[in-house]
């Protein structure tokens, strides 16, 4: 794993407070094509309430079939059905017979109502149950709300935090225009998975396959960052939406898995008080942890970070790094998303329609005096796009799409 920094400015006013941002880039290793591949596990958790029934179920279960095929025979694999009851489908283990999960997975039918709790936590059994050091992959379906069992979003995401420590990631795939999307997202971001969005089968069919393309060309697991500040720095935000919490002298950041050559962005933001001291100053120390695949061997990559500090007359004529820059408007874009999306789920489309303008203008405001980079113009005409969905769209599909969207570019970023 390689990390690189960057700061928005590297240097200070002395004796003036400050805040500072930090961009961190990471990217795993090739991979080694000749090395034998580590046991993949894959837990599928699906929904087969009877609002399933029909075309959302035939898609679910035409991707499993596909993903069976993907799979070699020494993974392991389980699938857990639910309803208002819980079904243990196929137990959890090596895929010795695939025609008769395949054939198993064909006579899955719709039942009733929606226990997501139950189905899932039956699932984060069978996963735990064989994965072992290697961890594992556990793949929620549905295209409901959680009407049975437990049902609150915080303590589900609790659950998924608790199975992400042993190595157990959780993406969700939300069918249709009815699942509850803040729900599902919700999970992924306690499990450090994918929350994706699949209005028809050829998406669902697409994302099941990608969750299972990142799976089986992992080279590290349970990554994390710990972000230790010096004394003299107030407080550190992080803009990624990822699971993060206070540790010892800092905040880690769970970052889940890595496959081969894959690039990930971080954004930090350092309140620095005032310095009485000019010269270099160290802010922070980050801490990056991961386990590498198939050794299972750990690792751990240290790096500081500094500031200089310099006379107020020469830190007024700095000039903010513009990659730095544009990573942060680019990560205010998808909290705008976020923030739209919730409105659109309460009904506001008004309220929607301007968070998304006020995004854009921001952008624009920011790079009046510069060149602005494509990334941030597709943005910006994406939020264009979106204002015009929330004002003419049906309000479910625009809400679930900007949430998806906002999901995979904050917590994936570079991916």
């Amino acid at each position: 794993m390689r990390l690189n920094t960057q700061l928005d400015v590297d240097v200070v006013a002395v004796e003036a407070e400050d805040r500072v941002s930090v961009l961190l880039e990471l990217t795993a290793p090739a991979g080694d094509a000749a090395a034998v591949r580590a046991t993949s596990t894959v837990q599928v958790v699906l929904d087969r309430s009877g609002s399933m029934a029909g075309e959302r179920l035939d898609a679910a279960l035409r991707a499993l079939d596909a993903l069976v095929v993907r799979l070699d025979p020494t993974d392991n694999f389980g699938l857990v059905c639910f309803d208002d009851e819980v079904q243990v489908a196929v137990p959890a283990g090596p895929l010795s017979d695939k025609a008769a999960v395949r054939a198993l997975i064909a006579s899955i039918g719709p039942g009733g109502m929606t226990n997501l709790s139950g189905g899932y936590l039956r699932g984060l059994q069978e996963v735990a149950r064989v994965a072992g050091d290697g961890g594992g992959t556990l793949l929620l379906l549905s295209d409901g709300h959680a009407n049975h069992g437990v049902t609150d979003h915080g303590a589900l995401g609790g659950l998924a935090e608790q199975a992400r420590a042993k190595a157990i990631t959780t993406s969700t795939v939300g069918l249709g225009l009815d699942y509850d999307e803040a729900l599902l997202a919700a999970i992924a971001r306690g499990g450090a998975g994918n929350a994706g969005f699949a209005e028809d089968a050829d998406t669902a069919g697409r994302l099941v396959a990608e969750e299972v393309e990142g799976l089986l060309e992992r080279v590290a697991q349970a990554a994390s960052l710990v972000v230790r500040p010096t004394a003299d720095v107030d407080t550190v935000t992080l803009y990624n939406d990822l699971p993060a919490q206070p540790v010892e002298g800092g905040l880690m950041v769970e970052l889940g898995d890595f496959h081969a050559g894959e690039e990930r962005k971080l954004l930090l933001e350092l309140s620095v008080p005032a310095m009485p001291g000019l010269g270099l100053a160290p802010v922070c120390e980050l801490e990056l942890r991961w386990t590498e695949l198939p050794s299972l061997d750990s690792h751990t990559l240290t790096a500081p970070v500094y500031v200089n500090v310099v006379p107020g007359d020469q830190a007024a004529g700095r000039i903010p790094n513009p990659t730095v820059v544009t990573e942060k408007a680019f990560q205010e874009v998808q909290r705008a998303k976020r923030e739209a999306a919730d409105a659109l789920r309460h009904g506001d489309a008004g309220a929607a329609s301007a968070r998304f303008m006020s995004a854009g203008a921001s952008v624009q405001a920011a790079f009046a005096a510069a060149p602005m980079p494509d990334e941030l113009r597709d943005e910006l005409d994406l939020l264009s796009e979106l204002r015009e969905r929330a004002e003419h769209d049906d309000l479910r599909r625009t809400a679930k799409f900007t949430e998806a969207d906002a999901h995979r570019k904050n917590r994936r970023r570079g991916r």
